[in-house]
């Protein structure tokens, strides 16, 4: 599903992330949707900075909008 740069399409990803899904799931626990909106804000600016390259962050806005 998620192309080259992500965990899935048919093969299976570090175990380590059912730990991750798993953290992030929690992390948004007992906010309400503003909170819950910030947060995704805070979250997805802290990811591209952190992954720094414009190809894959553009691959990931296209896809995000596609699906």
């Amino acid at each position: 599903m998620f192309g080259r740069h992500g965990a899935h399409d048919g093969e299976v990803g570090d175990p380590g992330l059912d730990d991750f899904y798993a953290a992030l799931i929690a992390l948004y626990d007992g906010l309400d949707e503003q909170e819950s909106a910030v947060l995704n804000a805070k979250l997805i600016l802290i990811l591209a900075n952190h992954i720094g390259n414009g190809a894959v962050l553009a691959e990931a806005l296209d896809l995000a909008r596609r699906s």
